[in-house]
């Protein structure tokens, strides 16, 4: 394995991991709160075209990183999406 590889699985890591604590939050409280919707989508749609360019590379470990960060996003915007549809009262 290359320093390359390394470096890239150990920043792969890192990044995938950093959604964590805020979807933690989010299944916790029940709300996404103050989190833009814009921002998860342009995020969301960033990290879909990261595994699109992985495949392209034939590069797992870009692959399977943003594979599981866009599940943890796609979690995360789950609870925005339904506290987006409460009508208030």
């Amino acid at each position: 394995m290359d320093a390359g590889t390394i470096i890239g699985g150990f920043a792969a890591v890192c990044t995938t991991l950093s959604s964590l604590p805020q979807l933690k939050k989010c299944w916790v409280t029940g709300s996404a709160g103050d989190l833009s919707l814009r921002t998860l989508l342009l995020h969301s749609t960033g990290v879909a075209l990261w595994i699109g360019y992985g495949v392209f590379r034939g590069d797992w470990v870009i692959i399977i990183s943003n594979a599981v960060s866009l599940v943890l996003l796609l979690g995360i915007l789950y609870f925005k999406l339904r506290e987006n549809r409460k009508v208030p009262a």
